[in-house]
């Protein structure tokens, strides 16, 4: 017998393949990033990794980007990416390219379980392959509320990132290879060797606060980098819990077969806490008061589709990636509130 995700959104499955941890790339300073060249029918990238983006008139990448000429950004995270998408024809850069707002090429700088950190550093390593870049918009928001949830020796002065316990174990591990009797003789007199203790559970507050100080900074790193020439815009993106109460019927058969098919628990336990009204209501008016400081234009995705999704309609595969409907909705929306062309 078939499982609701093999029913309902069988494309799913290529992107499991594509983030199958067995071949993650790990590179300096960046930690991680996608399979470079990967080809199939939903999801495809280029030589560094970037996903391909599709326009009328033909496709783009990073990598393949003229050396003149003016292009516009979608970075951010896996929103950005476009997880859930059936093809790189229905991503929010591929939809904007096509339709939304064709004046100028899109490209796809979206990056899988990326922090903000991690996406202003993606910027950084591979700017100097692109040509004057007129405009970009970051769609992300969940990742740093995520992972700001983490013990503050695992956050540290610039945030914490996905997988980022693997990080410290294989680092730890380095260090017990390398103190040797030193370490053995500070364990025999009962001394601690690690500085790393768990956290007590973290309040909503000190979460949002953690993740709206280093989205700001990250954002004025963006705007030194990216210089006055370049619009950059901040998308808070789109969260089942945060839009509506109850989620459209194939939502909820996908969201309760996910969670039963998780090992690490279901959403509620590990994200309950961020993923309440309350937490987005701080975590918005936040984001936006950060973003005038750095003047940065703020779209706040879940007020735009509670009011404008169609009862009942199906816009998420799971509770933070869209289906195709979603994220052409998303695109509409967002080249509407940024007077994109």
């Amino acid at each position: 017998m078939k499982t609701q995700c093999e029913l309902l959104v069988p494309h799913m499955s290529q992107y499991r393949d594509f983030d199958d941890r067995g071949e993650t790339r790990y590179l300096p300073y960046l930690m991680y990033f996608h399979r470079t060249d990967y080809r199939s029918a939903v999801i495809n990238t280029d030589r560094l990794g970037f996903r391909v983006a599709r326009g009328a008139e033909g496709s783009g990448s990073v990598a393949t980007a003229p050396a003149r000429g003016r292009v516009r950004l979608v970075a951010g995270s896996s929103a950005a990416l476009g997880v859930g998408a059936t093809s790189d024809a229905t991503t929010v850069p591929s939809r904007l390219w096509t339709r939304y707002a064709p004046s100028t090429p899109w490209l796809n700088f979206g990056g899988r379980s990326h922090s903000s950190m991690q996406e202003l550093i993606l910027l950084l390593s591979y700017r100097h392959l692109l040509p004057e870049v007129d405009e970009i918009v970051i769609l992300s928001g969940f990742n740093d509320l995520a992972t700001s949830r983490l013990p503050k020796w695992q956050v540290g002065d610039n945030g914490a990132y996905f997988f980022c316990g693997d990080f410290f174990e294989a680092m730890e591990r380095l260090r017990r290879r390398d103190r040797g009797r030193g370490r053995r003789r500070r364990e025999r007199r009962g001394e601690r060797v690690s500085p790393h203790t768990a956290a007590a559970a973290r309040d909503p507050a000190e979460i949002v606060a953690t993740a709206l100080d280093l989205t700001s900074r990250h954002l004025e790193g963006y705007r030194s980098l990216a210089g006055p020439a370049t619009r950059i815009s901040y998308v808070l993106q789109p969260l089942a819990p945060w839009i509506r109460d109850e989620p459209a019927p194939q939502e909820r058969l996908l969201f309760d077969e996910l969670d039963g098919m998780s090992r690490q628990g279901t959403f509620t336990e590990m994200f309950g806490q961020i993923a309440t009204r309350e937490v987005w209501s701080l975590y918005s008016e936040g984001l936006r008061v950060a973003c005038e400081k750095q003047d940065v234009s703020f779209v706040d995705l879940n007020s735009l589709l509670a009011e404008e999704a169609p009862k009942d309609s199906w816009i998420f595969v799971d509770r933070a990636h869209c289906t195709d409907a979603g994220y052409d909705l998303i695109s509409r929306i967002i080249a509407r509130q940024l007077n994109l062309s």
